[in-house]
């Protein structure tokens, strides 16, 4: 989907990393949450509370995922799912473009 509508967006950024990853959190109509963000050039680590999955619409990076030693390479559009209550990894080369979605539980 390329656009939401009926959507309620929050105005205050979610920062990490200095300022060096950033997102939106858009809550949908039906209550379910996504994140609208940006990753600059760098190596992150993230943890999740519940499962999530990221949608990359653009960007260049190698994710690790969590039970895999192998990363992931991404050169523009993917998606990959994350498991709840673990840990993934980032390796970003190009300013990347990011939707982040949270299933309602």
């Amino acid at each position: 989907m390329s656009q939401f509508t009926n959507a309620t967006i929050q105005k205050a950024a979610n920062i990490y990393y200095d300022g060096k990853v950033t997102s939106r959190t858009v809550t949908l109509q039906d209550g379910t949450k996504v994140t609208l963000g940006i990753m600059l050039p760098g190596v992150y680590e993230f943890g999740t509370e519940g499962p999530e999955t990221m949608e990359i619409l653009s960007g260049e990076l190698k994710v690790l995922l969590p039970g895999t030693d192998v990363w992931k390479e991404i050169k523009g559009t993917d998606t990959f799912h994350v498991p709840g209550n673990s840990k993934f990894a980032l390796e970003v080369f190009a300013l990347t473009d990011y939707c982040c979605s949270y299933p309602v539980l």
